[in-house]
């Protein structure tokens, strides 16, 4: 069962390999965004260092939800995800298998270009350590949720508007902890519990998501 679960990454990997406007739209997306703010905030150093936090995180959520579209969609409508209910791994596996491959072709590269994005914002380097951390969490929390959200809404009218409504509010208490992270570090106050919430929230969505997602993906290939 696990060579047929890691086959699935290695075949969602060498599509986003031939097929990388995804991922590259998404990095750009992510870098444009971030680097517009501080232009409308105006050039202050410390009102920059001050919504840096909450700049970034927003922008990896947005981001991310760029490629969740085509997650499953494409497969369904070329007839693959049949042939991957087929495989004999559990629909919630194969979620799982779909959802890992989005963050290491979405969420991994967004967290490697949010550390220069860190500092051109001017947060200090133990800030930037706490914003790696968090943001590693809350990128798998992202990809495994909206990977969730992706396969409920699948064959819907109007999916790619019930997405994002579906997506931004379970989101929003990741991009909360995360935020609220690096704000009490800036503030000389506890941060770990931050992350600590951040934790459980990713331990909470790790076995639930694929589970709900996999219902999903039956129910449009049925």
């Amino acid at each position: 069962m696990m060579p047929l679960f890691f086959a699935v990454i290695t075949r969602d990997l060498r599509l986003a390999r031939r097929h990388g406007a995804d991922t590259l739209g998404a990095v750009l997306f992510f870098i444009l965004a971030a680097t517009l703010f501080p232009l409308a905030l105006g050039p202050s150093p410390e009102l920059l260092r001050h919504m840096a936090p909450g700049i970034i995180w927003v922008c990896a959520l947005l981001a991310a939800l760029l490629p969740l579209g085509r997650l499953f969609g494409a497969e369904l409508e070329d007839g693959s995800l049949d042939q991957l209910m087929l495989l004999g791994l559990p629909a919630s596996l194969v979620a799982l298998a779909k959802m890992t491959a989005h963050w290491l072709t979405t969420g991994l590269p967004l967290l490697i270009a949010a550390i220069p994005m860190a500092v051109m914002l001017g947060l200090p380097q133990v800030s930037i350590l706490v914003l790696t951390g968090g943001l590693f969490l809350g990128s798998v929390i992202l990809s495994l949720i909206g990977g969730m959200a992706a396969a409920v809404v699948l064959g819907a009218r109007r999916s790619d508007v019930l997405l994002p409504l579906l997506i931004l509010p379970l989101t929003c208490p990741a991009l909360i902890f995360g935020a609220a992270a690096l704000d009490a570090i800036s503030n000389g106050l506890p941060w770990i519990p931050d992350l600590e919430l951040l934790g459980a929230f990713l331990g909470a969505a790790l076995p639930l998501c694929p589970l709900a997602a996999g219902a999903g993906l039956r129910a449009a290939v049925e």
